[in-house]
């Protein structure tokens, strides 16, 4: 079965954080690009962080830049977000995503993948005291 899963999700105080991952099953990461997409309530979905393929450096939103960090480990066929300095606006639905590599994974996250073939179900994380 092709899937991705989302794992890591949780309440946490602001200022804490928090380490997601989106494990493959059914296929190798290493081909796609990965990005990590959230949605709040009431909001539209937002591209939080993508990962190329290759060697591009990730891209990050204004909102997360120097507070999340994206990995990947292809021989665990798994990408990671670590999240940090959590704030009450961080709250949201996160979801993982794969897709063909684009020319620049800055695009990825802007646009949204260009197949909605792979996306995972979805991980709450809670920001909140």
């Amino acid at each position: 079965q092709v899937q991705l899963v989302e794992h890591g999700g949780g309440l946490v105080q602001p200022g804490g954080s928090l380490r997601l991952s989106c494990v493959a099953s059914g296929f190798t990461l290493d081909y796609y690009d990965i990005g990590w997409f959230r949605q709040a309530p009431g909001k539209g979905r937002e591209g939080v962080s993508c990962i190329s393929s290759g060697d591009d450096e990730p891209y990050y939103a204004d909102s997360v830049k120097g507070r999340f960090t994206i990995s990947r480990d292809n021989a665990k066929n798994t990408v990671t977000l670590q999240m940090n300095s959590l704030k009450p606006e961080d709250t949201a639905v996160y979801y993982c995503a794969a897709d063909d590599p684009h020319p620049d994974v800055a695009n990825m996250c802007a646009l949204g993948p260009r197949s909605d073939e792979y996306w995972g179900q979805g991980t709450q994380v809670t920001v909140s005291s």
